[in-house]
Parts: structure tokens; sequence; C-alpha cells
């Protein structure tokens, strides 16, 4: 063959064909799979060859396919060196659009719901994710569905987030917060919606009275002003925060206090919100926050105990609650097996967020394929626990931990290495929680022998004067 055909000719042939098909395939969309495949691959091809971008898809195309859209877009834009942010935050924004649009049909009409001298006091652990962590995030589980195991744990022998609300006796919603030793009243819609600025001590309660309808576009009736509201309510609302958990734990701290607060609203304001819609309304209020973020958090702290959460593709992401059994726990055998330490090193999951989920939008193949493996992982975890087979739940959760690291790498700075590499030969597997980089540090220790080894270590070799051994 090589003596009678022209194989550059023929190469170079079969890469112009390439260059017109992938235009070819882009602007024909509807009939094509072009969306369908692996988004970031094509975008290193467009980006060599320049070939022209496909434009923005009019708002008469399928949400999800627009998303696509605009996160390639702004992924062609990145690799060619091209300003690409405003591309990117239109595919957020399309996503915080579906989500909030599922409640939107949904106003609500707060009615004051206790007497003048009355407390509405709201509690909740925090948790520990164990499998299936990423699968519970948008776009991902809106097309797949996830599968989750945690378990919701006190701290210190109390739930560490708590809530209070009371009656106030002027038409002003006052918010405090304990632990952070700070106050804000707020008389105005304006100054309500101000939910989403940067380094506010109060963003979280701000959202969730936007979403209890003390805001036109969630109120199921029409005010002049946000005082004539309250006034027509009965009264301004006193909410106290209290968390006694440092920032940045991966405890699911942010998500699980949202969902405390909306549960004490939901309870002073008499609408009647079961534990589904209160988590349904989490994952809506941190898509008004840019925060983002999935749904294992809050269901994680609001609903008690070990379980399995799973949830079928779609925008209504409920999940189905399996209960696991607490032997593995609560055995005396065991109990002492299971270490939780305060690195003291802080860490921003926004970031880490946001390039998997930019991922997932670009239906990376080598992100999809490992989110696939995760979601099995997790069905492993719950036959493990329901077969009260300690080694093995002690084995995977050093398999959650190699999963979070090959999805992103940077879940484990070397500050945390460091730590690990002390007590690893101790254990049977260790896990930073939530999106990792720093906070608490989970471990299973092979025998309770083993755990006092790693509590001496820990004490005797602190990294900082933060860290602790609970």
């Amino acid at each position: 063959l090589s003596d009678q055909a022209n194989l550059r000719r023929l190469v170079a042939q079969r890469e112009v064909f390439r260059k017109k098909d992938w235009s070819l395939l882009a602007a024909n969309h509807e009939k094509s799979v072009f969306y369908q495949l692996d988004l970031s691959d094509a975008a290193e091809s467009f980006a060599k060859d320049k070939i022209v971008l496909p434009k923005a898809l009019s708002e008469d195309n399928p949400l999800m396919k627009r998303i696509h859209n605009h996160m390639f877009r702004s992924q062609v834009m990145k690799i060619l060196g091209e300003t690409y942010k405003e591309e990117e935050q239109k595919a957020f924004a399309l996503l915080r659009e579906g989500l909030v649009s599922s409640v939107l049909g949904s106003k609500q009409q707060p009615c004051l719901n206790v007497y003048r001298d009355q407390i509405v006091w709201g509690r909740s652990p925090v948790r520990i994710d164990l499998a299936g962590g990423w699968t519970d995030t948008p776009p991902y589980c809106l097309y797949a569905g996830g599968n989750v195991v945690n378990v919701a744990i006190e701290l210190n022998g109390q739930p560490p987030l708590q809530v209070y609300i009371k009656p106030s006796d002027t038409h002003k919603i006052i918010l405090r917060s304990i632990d952070l030793g700070a106050m804000e009243v707020i008389s105005s819609w304006d100054e309500l919606r101000d939910y989403n600025k940067v380094g506010s001590p109060f963003s979280i309660p701000k959202a969730a009275l936007a979403l209890a309808g003390f805001i036109p576009e969630f109120s199921a009736e029409a005010y002049a002003s946000l005082d004539v509201q309250l006034e027509a309510f009965g009264s301004g609302l006193e909410i106290t925060l209290l968390a006694a958990i440092p920032a940045g734990s991966g405890l699911g701290t942010s998500s699980i206090l949202a969902a405390t607060v909306l549960g004490a609203i939901s309870d002073f304001c008499g609408l009647a919100w079961d534990k589904n819609e209160i988590g349904n309304r989490t994952l809506i209020l941190e898509q008004l926050l840019t925060t983002g973020g999935g749904w294992q958090d809050q269901y994680g702290g609001v609903l008690h105990g070990l379980k399995l959460l799973q949830t079928n593709e779609g925008f209504n992401q409920n999940p189905l609650v399996r209960w696991l059994p607490e032997y593995l726990f609560t055995d005396p055998e065991y109990r002492p097996c299971h270490l939780l330490y305060y690195t003291g090193i802080t860490r921003t999951a926004k970031s880490i967020l946001a390039e998997i989920v930019s991922s997932m939008f670009l239906n990376s193949g080598p992100h999809l394929s490992l989110l696939a493996e995760m979601k099995a992982h997790a069905m492993d975890m719950s036959e493990a626990i329901l077969r009260s087979n300690f080694e093995s739940f002690g084995r995977l959760v050093g398999k959650t931990w190699i999963q979070n690291q090959a999805l992103d790498c940077g879940t484990n700075p070397p500050a945390v290495a460091a730590i690990i590499e002390k007590i690893k030969d101790y254990t049977l597997g260790y896990k930073l929680p939530g999106a990792g980089g720093g906070g608490y540090l989970y471990m299973v220790a092979k025998d309770p022998q083993a755990a006092g080894q790693i509590r001496r270590i820990l004490t005797e070799q602190a990294p900082n004067p933060h860290a602790l051994v609970l």
C-alpha cells in the first residue's frame, strides 16, 4: 500500500475532513451527538486547529445543552489564553436558574406560628461522608443520579450547629452570630437580597429568609415594603446562629447550618416543610449564594445516623434513604477505632468544587468514569456495613480517599500528607471529609491499641497550635 498510496496526502486530507466534521457536528447539534461527547477533548481539537467556536445557543434549546455550550466555549477560550470567565459564569448561572426555577412556582406565605414569648430552637449534628461524595453534585447527579453513604455525628456530646428564632418588638429582622460576634439589622428587601455578598457572616439566614417568602420574588402576597410585610406578619424576627465548629471543617457545616436555619424558619413561620423539602431548598439556597454544592451534606446532618442516600436523574433530587446498622460504630470492640482529628489547616471548598463541576459540564471522560466508580463504591460500602465487616469497611474508607485524590489532587496538600504519613501504618483507612484540602481527618484504626498509638503521635507531634484529637 505504501508503494501506491500517498500517505502524507491522505493524512492531511483526513485532518481537513476532521476539522470540517467538528464544525458540522457542532452546527447540527440538534441531530448530532456533539454535546454528549467528551467536550474537554473536543475543546483541545478546536483550540489546536483554530476551529470557529459554535455560537451561543438560543433560549429555546434544552437548558442542559445550553450549559454544555457555554462551558465548552469557555474551555476553548481558556486553552487559547483568551478571556473565558464570562462564558464559564453563564454556564453556572444557567444551572442556578434551572434549580431555582423549581421553587419559584411554589411561593410562600409566612405566618407567625409562635407566641410572643416563645423561641424556636433548631439543632443539628454534622456529617462524615464515607463513600460516594461528589456523585451528589449537580450537574452529575442531574443526569446520572447519586449514591452516598454518610453518618451524622455530634461533637463533644452535642449538636454543634444551633439556631434560635424569636419574635422581635420592631418590624425589622435582627441577625446575630454568637461564634463570630457579629450583628446586622435588616430593614429593607434590598438588604435581605444582599445574600451573596462575599465575606458576609449572614449570607445563609438572608437567603433562607428570601426562600421563606420575605422578598417579593418568593412571596405569595404583594407588599409595599419589608416593614409592611413584617407588620402584616405580626412581628419582626431575631435570628441567632451558633456554629461550635471551626470554619472549613469539611464536615458539611455551611450546608447543614443552612438546613437548620430553614427548618427553624419553617417552624417559626408555619411553612410546614418536611425534611425532604428542607434538603431541596438547601440545595437551592447554595445556588443563590453561588457557592454551589450537592445534596448529601444537608441530608447527612438533618437525617440522623448512618445511611445510604440515593437519587435518580433529573432536577428533582429527593434522596431515597436506607438506614444502615450502626454496629461497626457502637460496638465496644470497634467504637474506639473511629478517630476524628482537627488538623488546624483551613481549606477552601469553593475552588475545588468549581473545577470539578466544570469537568462534569464538559463530559470529561476520565472524570465521568471515576464518578461512576464512586457511585458503585458507595454500594460496596453499604454492603460492607450491612455485613458488619469492619476490616472491609476501613479499607473502603481508604479507597474513598484514593478516589477523591484522583478526582482532584488538591484535596491532599503537603501539610495534610505529612500528618497522614505519621499515622497511616496504624490505620485501615483514612480520609478528609468533604472536598478535602484541610479541616478534619477521619481515621479508622486497625484496633483499639493502634487507636491509642495514633492519639499519642498526633498529640505529641501536633503540626500547629490549633490541631486537636477529639
